[in-house]
């Protein structure tokens, strides 16, 4: 997606939730700083966009939300069929049952213990910048490899934007930007009772966003 596609969204979520494109952008540069000395490395840590490409397109892909209905929803699933792309938390409930996610669209605020583990083993780091998160961005990114940085203002040379908001819609607008043959959603409750009130208030914007990715429209 282009950004002149997704600033009049991406202005929208931001007066509804109150939030400062300052900040968003704060945190985008502060990435793209440590991405810089990341690929200055012997053997660096960051990875092309093209990497992403090669590994989503024309696959199924399977998303995974790390809504609590998570672990009942894949209880039946062949991953071996799936490229599975997970939503941040999303990657301990998979750790757990020994499937190791292609992709973790993360803005850090799962456990990232098991994250780290996931990228150790192979797991593409997806890591999104957002003004709430960059002592997190600070404490996590020197130690994640196969990395590539998102945000969701204006992109920067080393910082791209796909499209999304929450990590659930961000893995949506992802696998579509790649060329994803289908998409598979699992792990996804929109109408969660058991969050607060700006948990709900993303999970109307991720539906929303979700939507607007699979054709259904922003508001449709």
């Amino acid at each position: 997606m282009r950004f002149e596609e997704w600033e009049p969204i991406y202005k929208l979520i931001l007066s509804d939730m109150g939030f400062d494109r300052i900040y968003d952008e704060r945190a985008a540069l502060i990435l793209s700083k440590m991405l810089e000395v990341k690929a200055r490395k012997k053997m660096p840590d960051t990875i092309e966009v093209d990497v992403l490409r090669r590994t989503i397109n024309g696959k199924d892909v399977l998303i995974c939300g790390k809504a609590p209905k998570l672990a009942d929803d894949f209880k039946n699933i062949d991953f071996k069929k799936y490229v599975t792309i997970a939503a941040d938390g999303a990657t301990s409930v998979l750790m757990k049952s020994g499937i190791v996610p292609d992709i973790i669209v993360t803005d850090l605020d799962g456990n990232m213990d098991d994250e780290a583990r996931a990228n150790e083993q192979g797991a593409i780091m997806v890591v999104h910048a957002h003004g709430d998160n960059v002592d997190a961005l600070s404490e996590e990114v020197p130690r994640l490899r196969r990395v590539i940085g998102t945000t969701q203002s204006k992109p920067l040379k080393n910082v791209y934007n796909f499209g999304g908001f929450t990590d659930g819609d961000r893995c949506v607008f992802l696998a579509q930007e790649f060329g994803a043959k289908t998409i598979t959603l699992i792990g996804f409750d929109f109408g969660d009772t058991n969050v607060t009130p700006l948990k709900k208030k993303k999970l109307v914007w991720a539906e929303k966003l979700i939507n607007m990715a699979m054709g259904e429209g922003l508001f449709g």
